[in-house]
C-alpha cells in the first residue's frame, strides 16, 4: 500500500476489491483467504503507480485496468517466473486481454466463468412494500446460522468460498457487519453484509435468502437497511457486485437505487 495506495484510493469504486482485500489481510492476518502467502504487484512509470495486482492463493489473479500491451507483459513475466494461475478477475477488457495473453504464453486455455457488474448507490429507495418483521445485527448466537448461509451463498454464486466460513462469521460478528431480516416471530429469513470502510467506500456483500424464502422482499429489505447504515456511517460510496446472469438481483438492486459503474469478468485457466 505504500507504493500502490495512492493509485488505488484515487478510484476507490473501481478498486474496491484490492482495497478491501488488503485491509482484511492487514486486520485479520495474511492467511485469511488461504494458506498461501498473498502476492502483490505494482506497475510503475515515471515514479508513479499506474496499475496493480494481487493474488491470495489458491484464488484468481485480480488486476486493475491494463492496456493490452501491459496485460501481455504481465502474463509473460508471470509465466517466466513459473507462476501457475487458476484464473483472472478484472474489468472485462483487461480480463480478456490477460486471458488471451496467458493462453498464448502458457498454452493454458481460458474459459469465461462469470460476468459481473459493479454498482454504485445513487438515491436510496425502498424497492417495494416492506415485508413483515425488521432488521437485527447478527450476534454470537447467530454463528451457526451464518456458517450455514455463508456456505450456501458461496455455492449459489458459483465461485466457491474464498474464505473459511468460521473465520468469516467470527469477523462479521465482531464488526457488526451482518444484518439479518427477521419475521415478526423472530425467525431470520435473509442476511445482508457490509465490509470495512476503506478510502470512503463500503461494499455490500453478501446478500442471501434461502431458496424457499425468496420472492417475498426479504433480500431487498435487508440490502436497503445495510445501505442506509453504510451511508449513515459516513461512506462516500456504497457499492456492490452482481452476477450479470441473474436478472432478479440486477433488477432488485437498481430498484433500490444502485447504478452501473463497470463490468468485470472472471476467467478460469484450465
Amino acid at each position: 500500500m505504500t507504493r500502490a495506495g495512492g493509485f488505488l484510493r484515487s478510484r476507490p469504486a473501481l478498486h474496491t476489491v484490492p482495497l478491501t482485500v488488503t485491509e482484511t489481510l492487514r486486520t485479520r492476518g495474511r492467511c485469511v483467504y488461504g494458506d498461501g502467502a498473498p502476492e502483490f504487484g505494482v506497475l510503475e512509470r515515471e515514479g508513479e503507480a499506474r496499475a496493480a495486482f494481487f493474488r491470495t492463493p489458491p484464488h484468481w489473479l485480480n488486476l486493475t485496468a491494463l492496456t493490452p500491451g501491459d496485460a501481455d507483459a504481465l502474463a509473460a513475466r508471470l509465466a517466466a517466473l513459473g507462476r501457475r494461475l487458476p484464473g483472472v478477475n478484472a474489468e472485462c477488457d483487461t480480463a480478456a486481454a490477460f486471458a488471451e495473453a496467458w493462453q498464448r504464453h502458457t498454452g493454458a486455455p481460458a474459459v469465461l466463468r462469470q460476468r459481473q457488474r459493479l454498482y454504485r448507490l445513487g438515491t436510496l429507495t425502498q424497492p417495494g412494500p416492506v415485508p413483515p418483521g425488521g432488521p437485527r445485527v447478527a450476534a454470537e448466537a447467530d454463528r451457526e446460522l451464518l456458517l450455514r448461509w455463508h456456505d450456501e451463498f458461496s455455492v449459489s454464486v458459483g465461485l466457491g468460498s474464498v474464505r473459511d466460513s468460521a473465520e468469516w462469521a467470527d469477523a462479521r460478528i465482531d464488526s457488526g457487519g451482518i444484518t439479518l431480516w427477521e419475521t415478526p416471530d423472530g425467525t431470520p429469513v435473509a442476511m445482508a453484509g457490509t465490509g470495512p470502510r476503506v478510502a470512503g467506500q463500503v461494499r455490500v456483500a453478501p446478500v442471501y435468502t434461502p431458496p424457499d424464502l425468496r420472492g417475498r422482499g426479504y433480500a431487498g429489505a435487508a440490502t436497503t437497511e445495510v445501505s442506509r447504515a453504510a451511508l449513515a456511517s459516513g461512506a462516500d460510496e456504497v457499492l456492490l457486485f452482481t452476477d450479470l446472469d441473474n436478472p432478479t438481483s440486477n433488477g432488485l438492486y437498481q430498484r433500490i437505487g444502485y447504478r452501473p459503474v463497470a463490468d468485470f469478468d472472471v476467467y478460469d485457466f484450465t
